[in-house]
């Protein structure tokens, strides 16, 4: 959650006040100017923002309560409640309705480069981009390169830290596997279990919910709280309640109300993150369900994009999207805007990681082509290649080939031997097992033949 103290709104929304209000817009009438849910640059702006853009000769407090209205008239409410028993409730305004349309434009325009072989095989390393990140966004200290190191060799951890990143690489697996059953509790204490099996921070009981009210989120400056989870003993009823959420047709067909499946699962991640259900794991948890959620309706795209490694970068802002939400009346939207942004940002990382690979598999490809040697490698043997060209040195393992490749351990030994044949990688026996190293002068034995 945020770190720091933010002005609350002096006033808020009374559909009682109504008469009252119009009759001042009738007088004043340079209200009408804040007659809309965003500002001019369609920024969803909670009132600590609000007000320091709003003219001085003009009335803040008056504005801010126009603002309210509107954003009262659109609001859609959910069937989910606060521990008071007040509903949340989000609105779509255009530029929000933008974000989202973007999302799934480019969620339906698959990725580069056009084969789907090639697809799947240069995407491979994205998949452990996510494990990692998410468990730095809880504290996790393990490097980028020695936790890849430790996933492609199937390494067991040596840490804390590098078993759950190990945890949450398992975790995105099984998110995959079920993205077709529905939401229950048992698959969220599930979820929960691969998070967090193996650690024992703040005295975690891997697939168990909290016992206790103990938990509170603060400011970390001087206590403030920010936060406190529904109790303990509604844990079970209010996640229920979710799970009838998660798994109700929101398709607007036949009748029944429409949810933007991608404001959908935001809004899974972010009730996680109110019930607090766990005395640790819950963001983990939250995220596994906001990606079950995508996945599930058909944006495969998702696999492979991480949003947790840009939520790591700003985490202030990602606990202070929860709290607007939270301290304004339980609207939702605060919190769907900052996560689409971070869904955008993210998609954009990924397409241009997609355009890096692809451009360096096409100079390689390039140099094969002007070899005998081209024909007769297959793409998985021309990405090794790739590879090691970039890194010589590099120690390759089939064991790796297979994790990296989907393929069969025979299979990778069978194209590494293939690729030592022609002087292109180095056996070196090491026991039982036969490593290839990357050789310097890859190069010159393809400009020889």
């Amino acid at each position: 959650m945020a770190k720091s103290r933010i002005e609350k709104a002096p006033v808020h929304f009374n559909i009682n006040n109504l008469p009252q209000m119009l009759s001042t817009i009738q007088t004043e009438n340079y209200l009408m100017e804040y007659f809309r849910e965003t500002d001019e640059k369609g920024r969803y702006l909670y009132w600590d923002q609000f007000r320091w853009r709003v003219p001085k000769h003009h009335n803040a407090q008056k504005a801010w309560l126009v603002t309210k209205w509107i954003r009262f008239t659109k609001r859609k409410p959910i069937e989910l409640c606060d521990k008071d028993g007040v509903e949340f409730h989000y609105t779509v305004p255009d530029s929000l309705q933008a974000k989202l349309y973007r999302i799934a434009k480019l969620s339906g325009e698959g990725m580069t480069p056009n084969s789907s072989i090639q697809k799947k095989y240069l995407i491979s390393s994205l998949i452990i981009e996510e494990a990692i990140s998410s468990a730095q966004l809880e504290g996790a200290s393990t490097t980028r390169r020695v936790a890849k190191k430790m996933l492609v060799e199937e390494r067991k951890p040596r840490t804390e830290d590098e078993q759950m990143i190990l945890n949450n690489y398992l975790l995105m697996h099984e998110v995959k596997a079920l993205k077709d059953a529905p939401l229950s509790i048992e698959m969220i204490l599930h979820f929960h279990q691969i998070a967090t099996e193996g650690t024992t921070e703040n005295a975690v009981v891997p697939g168990s919910f909290r016992e206790d009210d103990e938990i509170v989120i603060s400011n970390g400056i001087d206590g403030e709280i920010l936060h406190q989870p529904p109790s303990y003993t509604q844990i079970d009823t209010r996640l229920e309640k979710l799970c009838t959420f998660a798994n109700t047709n929101h398709s607007g067909e036949g009748g029944d109300s429409f949810i933007d499946p991608i404001v959908k699962a935001i809004i899974l991640h972010f009730i996680i993150g109110y019930e607090h259900p766990f005395s640790d794991g819950n963001g983990r948890t939250a995220r596994a369900i906001f990606y079950w959620s995508m996945l599930k309706n058909g944006f495969t795209l998702f696999e492979y994009l991480s949003i947790s490694k840009l939520l790591k970068v700003a985490p202030v802002q990602y606990g202070m999207a929860y709290l607007y939400s939270e301290i304004d009346e339980n609207d939702l939207t605060y919190f769907i805007y900052y996560q689409a942004d971070i869904i955008l940002r993210a998609m954009d990382e990924l397409f241009g990681y997609l355009d890096a690979k692809s451009r360096e598999f096409e100079e390689v490809m390039v140099l094969l082509d002007n070899s005998s040697m081209g024909d007769k490698l297959n793409f998985i043997q021309k990405d090794i290649v790739k590879k090691a060209m970039k890194n010589p040195g590099r120690i390759f393992t089939a064991k790796e080939i297979t994790n990296a490749y989907d393929i069969s351990a025979n299979t990778a030994r069978k194209y590494l031997k293939v690729l030592a044949k022609d002087k292109l990688l180095a056996p070196l026996k090491e026991g039982r097992t036969v490593k290839y190293i990357a050789l310097a002068d890859i190069r010159d034995v393809f400009e020889n033949n």
